[in-house]
C-alpha cells in the first residue's frame, strides 16, 4: 500500500534557523503514527511543515499518497486536517460558526463529527460562544474544528492538553476507532504510555533529529513492560542521543 507520508532528508526552518534536519519516516495510510519529543524537539515545526503550513527546505522530499509534494504547500494543507491552536480560536464566534466556517458552508460538517461528538461532548459546545469558554472547552473546539473538513488524514498536536482524565480517555477511545475504519492520523505527544498503548508506529525526535524509531512490534512490547520503555525514552529525551 503506499504511505500517506513518506519523507526522506526532510528539513525544515524558522526564522533562518534549522529546526528539523534530515529526517526520514514513513506513515501508513490508515495507522495512528505518533511523534514524541522534549520542548524544543521540532515536533510542532515539522508536524505544520507536513500539514502545509510550513515549507520544507530545499533537498529534501516529501512525498503525499506516493506524489512528490516539497514544493507544494497547498496540496499539503488540502490534504490534511490540522489542530488550530486552541488559544488562538475567535472569541466573537459560536462553536457551531467555527464548525461551519472551517468546514465549508458547501457541506454540513457535522456528519463528520458524529465519531467525536460524545467524547468532546460537542452538544453541549455547539451555541456556546467560544470567548465564554474554558480552555478544556477550547481544546475540544479545536479538535472539532481539525476533523470538520472531513479529511481522512489528520494532524494532531498535542490534542490531549487541557483535557480531563475522563475527556482524554473518551478521545482517545474515539480516534483508536475511527483509526480502525480507515483514518491517518499524525499526532505529537508528551506521554510515553499513551504512545505506546495507542500508537501504531512513532519515532522520537531530539534536537530536530529521529533519535529513535518505534515499529509495531516495539510498541506492543512497551505495553508489556512500560516502566522499562519509560526509562529508555526519558534517558533518550535527556540526552539527545540518537540510536
Amino acid at each position: 500500500m503506499t504511505p500517506a507520508v513518506h519523507l526522506h532528508d526532510a528539513s525544515v526552518d524558522r526564522d533562518g534557523t534549522r529546526v528539523v534536519h534530515n529526517v526520514a519516516l514513513t506513515i501508513a495510510a490508515g495507522s495512528w503514527f505518533g511523534l514524541i519529543g522534549a520542548n524544543g524537539s521540532g515536533k510542532t515545526s515539522l508536524l505544520r511543515a507536513i500539514a502545509g503550513r510550513l515549507p520544507f527546505a530545499a533537498g529534501g522530499s516529501c512525498r503525499v499518497d506516493g506524489v512528490e509534494r516539497t514544493a507544494d504547500r497547498t496540496a499539503r494543507a488540502e490534504r490534511f486536517g490540522f489542530l488550530p491552536p486552541a488559544e488562538s480560536l475567535p472569541d466573537s464566534l459560536r462553536t457551531r460558526d467555527l464548525i461551519a466556517l472551517v468546514g465549508g458552508r458547501a457541506r454540513d460538517p457535522w456528519p463528520a463529527l458524529e465519531p467525536l461528538r460524545a467524547a468532546l461532548g460537542l452538544d453541549a459546545l455547539r451555541d456556546r460562544w467560544i470567548g465564554d469558554c474554558s480552555a478544556g472547552m477550547r481544546q475540544r473546539i479545536a479538535i472539532a474544528a481539525a476533523f470538520a473538513g472531513g479529511h481522512d488524514a489528520v494532524i494532531l498536536d498535542e490534542p490531549f492538553n487541557w483535557l480531563d482524565p475522563v475527556a482524554a480517555f473518551d478521545l482517545r477511545a474515539a480516534l483508536r476507532t475511527m483509526v480502525g475504519r480507515g483514518l491517518t492520523l499524525v499526532t505529537a505527544l508528551h506521554d510515553l504510555g499513551l504512545l505506546a498503548a495507542s500508537c501504531d508506529t512513532g519515532v522520537v525526535l531530539a534536537d530536530g533529529r529521529i533519535a529513535l524509531t518505534f515499529d509495531a512490534e516495539t510498541l506492543s512490547r512497551a505495553t508489556q513492560a512500560p516502566q522499562a520503555f519509560e526509562r529508555e525514552m526519558i534517558e533518550i529525551l535527556r540526552t539527545g542521543a540518537t540510536r
